[in-house]
């Protein structure tokens, strides 16, 4: 199982959104930090870009994967209109 690191901001953005929404965003985390490689639906790695991103509803998380140290790092948690930006 791979540990969970969050940037900064990240976790402030987890912190102000509605709670249904940051513990639905963090449980789908955990089923990944335990197979991060395996078919998730609403994951897909990055095109053009380091990294995956994974939808949980009009939101979107943005993480990479570092196999050296076990480690998810979610690097931004934001609405689809700003995600990319």
């Amino acid at each position: 199982m791979y540990k969970i690191s969050y940037f900064k901001e990240a976790e402030k953005t987890l912190q102000r959104m509605p709670r249904n929404i940051a513990k639905l965003i963090r449980e789908k985390l955990k089923v990944i930090a335990a197979s991060p490689y395996a078919d998730h639906p609403n994951a897909t790695k990055l095109q053009g870009r380091e990294g995956y991103r994974l939808r949980v509803g009009d939101w979107r998380v943005i993480y990479k994967i570092k196999n050296e140290q076990l480690v998810i790092i979610v690097m931004k948690v934001a609405s689809r209109g700003e995600v990319y930006r």
